[in-house]
């Protein structure tokens, strides 16, 4: 036996967060800790409660079919496992593991949703409750509860775990989730009483925009509770909803909207309403309300509160008001500690950035993101319990006394929430700024993954925007252990399909008044997620899930693409948010939405085609393959040009040809020269909108420019992903200028300052940059294959894979480069060092060092009489003009506007006419002045 090798870690199914089995027969993963190298699985033996031991004959260990008899709902077991290597060594058992199933028989839930019998308002919150007598002592039990909205549920005056916001928001009117939480501590013989704090949540909540949001799923919040006991003597005891509880328009919470914000009295507390004897004489029976759909178990983890950041600073507006800044834009809400007189309201609103010193408001249309605390006359401890606010400022009004900066560190805190997955990815640098840009897309995604994949997190939105997750699903997958998180939500991308006849929405869940129309790139996420879930998880269980789904989408496209198989002339979103684009003309892109619409049919039948084969379809398999190739060729006929042209000569359709395999090899080679000579044109800034951005560094980086991708990466001027940085954005933001240069807020009326989609730039750096990336789904084999970048000294990036901990970077010193790897125990990879050479290589350290294949020529001299485009090339010479003019034209109305084809057919000095000879001298002095330093360096 080998005391080198151990099970680090047993999982079973998807959750990060216990051991809960979904299904009664759930994937087990385990991985593996090896100082032997090339460490290899031989076998392994798993042990159901201390005796039963199945013997597994595969080298697998992620997503290994369950080994016993299928598990009974309401099911406790402890789960070992132990691991044979090649080696012959074989490990110790790993800690056992405490499993419980989450699953109801069919038919067993029983519990109505019951709610307020006669609220006086809509979106009335309240309390329910009840009580019951066990009897004997407890053995077991389980809690399962849904909700027509958002709920807690106490026993005997405890809550009954850590979730917040539960049960989340689904598609309700297709599918609610429950949870299955253990309470067994928390019930005793003899009296019980169970309580719910509930209100409306997502459930009451009205969307739309212009001011017309309209309610969607119902007006008042209503709950269903299922609480499972065993006896210690083996009785069983069943508790649910029913007309017997009881309910009242009581305690601290008075009003709560998820965009509206909540409203928290605290003269209203009311001590011990959720334990046995309370006096419930004066409250209603409970309403019941009708559904048809039968919660299901909760695949992902719940939100909860994951983080704590205190206040930085206590800002003074111009105007007087009081502002908390917290230095980071977050999502959450705020906990206070304060005292005061009775009946004294505290206002806080919350917003993410200032304009001109005061809260920016303005992007928050319509939400007005305001609590209202109102004090007991005590020592008071608030903090909303069902609303969430994207901020990172919080104005405060009322507060008793003066609140300084001390004052306010102890009394407030602003809680962070998000749906709890695993961190598995990080990324560093020798450029803090691009570290920033990486921690940005992090904070942004925690922001926005709360219990979907929304768009934004602050305004009156919110929503499951199908574009911004197709995106940005690759790079959420490496960030984050998201699969269990993207497989619930593709549960219900399915489930709003199947309402429209194959066609996803634009959102999902679909609540809106319109977007039910396919878009492109949109309603892609219904073949690209499960592909992105299947490639980063080896999750083939959601690929054969959503495989009807993927076939419906695939379909959807093929009748609207018609004989020709090109989809045109029809409403689309297209390459939303070129940077181009008018602030009030956000689709108003320089590529044609047809061209992005047709690419993407193409893209979509290939992954579906994938898909067929991968659950061994192949009668489809052959039918969309054959339809992918002959809308590849239609797309090729009717949008490029024998010399590799594409007749929207832009950024985003050279990027879509190049990494959707459009083009044949001369024809992707020729695409990328030219890719790259946009991109210089531009003067080496993003022209991409959410089409292009995900995909336009990895189209010039597999093109042979490296170079210019990192010209594009580390470009700080509007746009770019860098502009946001130095101007202080603590997250991605939603426009490429959504802070205009002076500091005013982008006069459109759609702006966020935290949107994830322009963050999808992280997985280039993780898989090419740094140089990790899955060779074979899940991460078996890795690729290790970094691209050394000018501008950078060293990269590096680590991901917790299912397979353990993997790593991969480099680092440049001296004229050569130090590239290392770490694989983890019971995986390969496939290496590709800078230079060319390919090797393979099995678990374990790795290092080798290569001549740095980067070239830096010494900088030619630059003056008034350079081209445009020499004066480009050279990164510091443009970046020193770029500053001497906006400092000479101002920075709203700056002459560099004009400076939009850095090419060259033009002279610096000649495109320069348009300022006033002094200020072209002031340029050449300082050209002649960087001359100098340079010579000097030399």
């Amino acid at each position: 036996m080998s005391n080198n090798t151990r099970v680090r870690e047993l999982r079973v199914e998807r959750r990060t967060d216990g051991a809960y089995a979904d299904t009664p027969t759930p994937r087990l993963s385990w991985t593996v800790e090896s100082d032997v190298p090339g460490w290899w699985q031989a076998g392994a033996e798993v042990r159901l409660d201390g005796e039963h031991v199945a013997r597994l004959d595969t080298d697998e260990s992620h997503f290994v079919p369950w080994p016993f008899d299928a598990l009974a709902p309401h099911a406790r077991h402890t789960l070992e496992v132990r691991v044979t290597g090649t080696d012959g060594g074989t490990s110790p058992w790993s800690a056992p593991v405490a499993l419980r199933s989450t699953f109801l028989a069919d038919g067993e839930w029983t519990a109505p949703f019951v709610g307020l019998a006669e609220p006086p308002a809509p979106a009335t919150p309240g309390l329910l409750r009840t009580e019951l007598d066990l009897g004997g002592e407890v053995a077991s039990a389980t809690l399962y509860a849904s909700a027509h909205g958002v709920y807690q549920v106490e026993i005997n005056g405890q809550d009954v775990d850590d979730a917040v916001l539960k049960p989340g928001w689904t598609a309700y009117q297709h599918r609610l989730v429950h949870e299955a939480t253990d309470v067994t501590a928390l019930l005793r013989p003899g009296a019980n009483a169970v309580g719910v704090r509930l209100a409306g949540g997502w459930w009451t909540e009205s969307y739309g925009f212009h001011g017309e949001a309209r309610p969607f799923y119902g007006e008042q919040p209503a709950v269903a509770v299922q609480l499972h006991v065993v006896l210690t003597d083996g009785t069983t005891r069943v508790l649910t909803t029913g007309p017997d509880w009881r309910g009242a328009v009581a305690g601290p919470v008075t009003a709560s909207g998820i965009y509206a914000g909540e409203r928290i009295d605290a003269r209203r507390a009311l001590p011990g309403w959720s334990l046995p004897g309370f006096d419930d004489s004066a409250w209603s029976p409970v309403r019941a309300d009708d559904d048809a759909v039968v919660p299901e178990p909760a695949l992902a983890e719940p939100v909860r509160r994951i983080d704590e950041l205190g206040v930085q600073d206590v800002i003074t507006t111009p105007s007087g008001r009081t502002v908390l800044d917290f230095g980071q834009n977050l999502v959450g809400r705020l906990r206070v500690r304060v005292s005061g007189e009775a009946g004294q309201v505290i206002t806080l609103r919350h917003a993410e950035v200032l304009e001109h010193g005061e809260l920016g408001v303005r992007p928050l249309r319509h939400a007005e993101a305001t609590d209202r605390l109102v004090l007991s006359g005590g020592q008071d401890v608030f903090e909303p319990e069902f609303t969430f606010h994207g901020f990172r400022y919080a104005e405060v009004d009322g507060w008793p006394g003066r609140l300084d900066l001390a004052t306010a560190r102890e009394a407030v805190t602003a809680v962070v929430i998000s749906s709890d997955m695993r961190r598995t990815g990080w990324f560093e640098c020798s450029d803090e700024r691009v570290d920033r840009l990486h921690e940005n897309v992090v904070w942004g995604m925690r922001g926005n993954f709360v219990s979907l994949p929304t768009d934004c997190p602050q305004r009156d939105e919110r929503l499951g925007w199908t574009g911004d997750i197709q995106v940005f699903g690759p790079t959420a997958s490496y960030l984050y252990d998201s699969d269990a998180f993207l497989a619930s939500w593709l549960r219900d991308v399915a489930a709003e399909q199947a309402a429209r006849d194959g066609v996803c929405p634009v959102v999902v869940p679909f609540v809106l008044p319109f977007g039910s129309q396919p878009a492109a790139a949109w309603g892609d996420a219904a073949t690209v997620v499960p592909t992105t879930l299947l490639e980063r998880f080896a999750d083939r269980r959601a690929l054969a899930e959503q495989y009807p789904s993927m076939r419906a989408w695939a379909d959807v496209l093929v009748g609207l693409s018609g004989e020709r198989l090109l989809w045109e002339g029809m409403f689309q979103f297209g390459d939303w948010l070129d940077p181009d684009a008018p602030p009030d003309d956000p689709a108003g892109a320089k590529t044609d939405p047809d061209i992005v619409a047709s690419a993407y049919v193409v893209r979509s039948l290939q992954l579906v085609t994938a898909a067929a084969r991968e659950v061994g379809d192949d009668e489809a398999a052959a039918r969309y393959g054959d339809l992918t190739e002959r809308a590849r060729q239609a797309w090729v006929r009717e949008y490029t040009t024998p010399s590799g042209r594409v007749v929207s000569d832009a950024q985003t359709a050279y990027a879509l040809a190049i990494a959707f395999d459009l083009v044949d090899d001369a024809t992707r080679a020729r695409m990328g020269d030219r890719l790259a000579w946009l991109v210089r044109r531009a003067g080496y800034r993003i022209g991409t909108g959410f089409v292009g951005t995900p995909i336009v560094q990895d189209a010039l980086t597999s093109t042979g420019h490296a170079d210019v991708a990192a010209r594009l990466l580390l470009q700080t001027g509007v746009p770019s992903w860098l502009y946001a940085v130095t101007m202080g954005a603590t997250t991605v933001w939603e426009r490429w200028d959504s802070m205009l240069p002076d500091g005013s807020i982008n006069p459109g009326e759609m702006t966020s300052f935290n949107h994830y989609a322009f963050g999808a730039v992280a997985d280039w750096l993780h898989r090419t940059v740094a140089g990790l990336a899955p060779g074979t789904p899940g991460y078996r084999r890795l690729r290790v294959a970094p691209v050394p970048i000018v501008g950078l000294d060293h990269a590096t990036t680590r991901f917790e894979s299912p397979y353990g901990t993997a790593e991969a970077g480099w680092a440049a010193r001296d004229g050569q480069v130090v590239v290392h790897a770490v694989v983890p125990p019971n995986t390969r990879a496939e290496v590709l060092l800078p230079g060319g050479e390919r090797l393979e290589v099995g678990a374990g350290p790795h290092e080798w060092t290569v001549p740095d294949p980067r070239t830096r020529p010494a900088p030619a001299p630059v003056t008034l009489g350079s081209t445009l485009g020499e004066v480009a090339d050279d990164a510091e010479a443009y970046a020193l003009v770029q500053a001497t003019v906006e400092e000479l034209a101002g920075r709203r109305t700056s002459a560099l506007r004009s400076l939009r084809e850095w090419t060259d057919q033009r002279t610096l000095e000649e495109e320069l006419t348009r300022l006033a000879p002094a200020a072209r001298e002031r340029v050449g002095a300082a050209l002649e002045v960087l001359s100098s330093r340079r010579g000097s360096r030399s």
